[in-house]
């Protein structure tokens, strides 16, 4: 892989901003989200040793746009190239995932689409995980090697920038005035930071560690308490289901413009008590312990049968976000214990 070296991040950014808009991280109280860059106005960037609070989908899958007018399919608007700076490994994997659902086989969602070419991946490696994530559990690392334009990982002196994709040594050549070779030192600088980071990851992760697949272990114990314990915690807030980078659920509505209907498109949650509703009222998940149930199959059971992956990253959003202390590993952790029991069970 090709890399280049860049003393200040504010370079890199101002060489994006000529040619497409910028979004970075910034602080918003004691979280960051995504924010507009503008190399005029904007404070300093300061490189984010962490993922984001808000998922990288919003960019890619809106929370409400038409889809829709009339009897017509809604016309893909023009878009404008744009760059999302500091995505984490799991990021980038989540899109990975969401390219699957809207972007393969005969299924093409126009408008992810659209937005997916002019995208730029700005990736950038982990320096200080959240004690939330667990993506080691799904070969997550704190860093990524795939699915990026660009990947910055900071050193001493500056910021080593490794060139993923064509359109990322494009960029690079149309500005190699900024840039600079790296010298071998500081690549092995990044290498130890690199291995220091996943180490901790690991170790973090290290008592979630399933004995056997989640696959079986969801299977064996969809009928568990465990379900139906979890639901008195939930407030149904469905932050869960919001935040993460993955779920994809929308549902659509019809909307009254001045002289024309739409159709809009709206993220919806399997958390939602009408979510499985059917138009003669029937619901399969009307107990609140079911739909937790259902979005853990999803996860882990469903998504895996169709598309060969899991669909969680192991980003930790989910635990943070969840208004009733809610926390995923151990929802897992306690379900492989629960299977494990049964199999001992079983052998006797």
């Amino acid at each position: 892989m090709d890399a280049v070296f860049v003393s200040k991040l504010k370079t890199l950014l101002d060489a994006l901003a000529e040619k497409m808009d910028v979004y970075v991280p910034a602080k918003a109280s004691k979280h960051l989200v995504f924010t507009k860059y503008d190399p005029g106005s904007s404070p300093a960037v300061e490189f984010n040793a962490v993922r984001t609070c808000t998922p990288v989908k919003e960019f890619l899958f809106p929370l409400r746009e038409t889809a829709a007018t009339m009897q017509t399919q809604a016309q893909v608007p023009a878009l404008k190239a744009f760059a999302v700076v500091g995505l984490k490994d799991c990021d980038v994997r989540s899109i990975a995932i969401l390219d699957k659902v809207f972007a393969e086989d005969d299924f093409k969602d126009a408008l992810y689409v659209a937005r997916r070419e002019k995208m730029f991946i700005v990736s950038s490696d982990c320096t200080e995980p959240a004690q939330t994530c667990f993506c080691a559990l799904f070969e997550g690392k704190g860093f990524t090697e795939k699915g990026f334009d660009l990947n910055i990982s900071p050193i001493k002196g500056g910021f080593i920038v490794d060139i993923g994709s064509r359109k990322g040594h494009e960029f690079v050549e149309r500005n190699s005035g900024l840039f600079a070779d790296v010298p071998a030192a500081l690549l092995e600088e990044r290498d130890a930071n690199r291995a220091a980071v996943q180490q901790q990851l690991e170790r973090q992760s290290a008592e979630f560690i399933p004995s056997e697949p989640l696959q079986r272990i969801l299977e064996r114990t969809q009928d568990s308490e465990i379900f139906a314990q979890l639901a008195k915690d939930c407030i149904e807030c469905q932050a869960c289901t919001r935040v993460c980078p993955t779920c994809h659920c929308f549902y659509l509505y019809d909307g009254k413009q001045q002289d024309y209907f739409t159709k809009m498109k709206i993220w919806d949650s399997c958390m939602r008590f009408g979510y499985a509703m059917v138009a003669g009222g029937a619901n399969p998940n009307k107990v609140l312990g079911e739909r937790m149930k259902h979005r853990l199959m999803h996860k882990f059971v469903y998504f895996l049968e169709r598309y060969g992956v899991n669909m969680c990253v192991g980003c930790g959003r989910c635990i943070d976000a969840d208004a009733g202390g809610i926390d995923l590993r151990q929802v897992l952790k306690k379900l492989g214990e629960e299977a494990r029991l049964q199999k001992t069970e079983r052998a006797k």
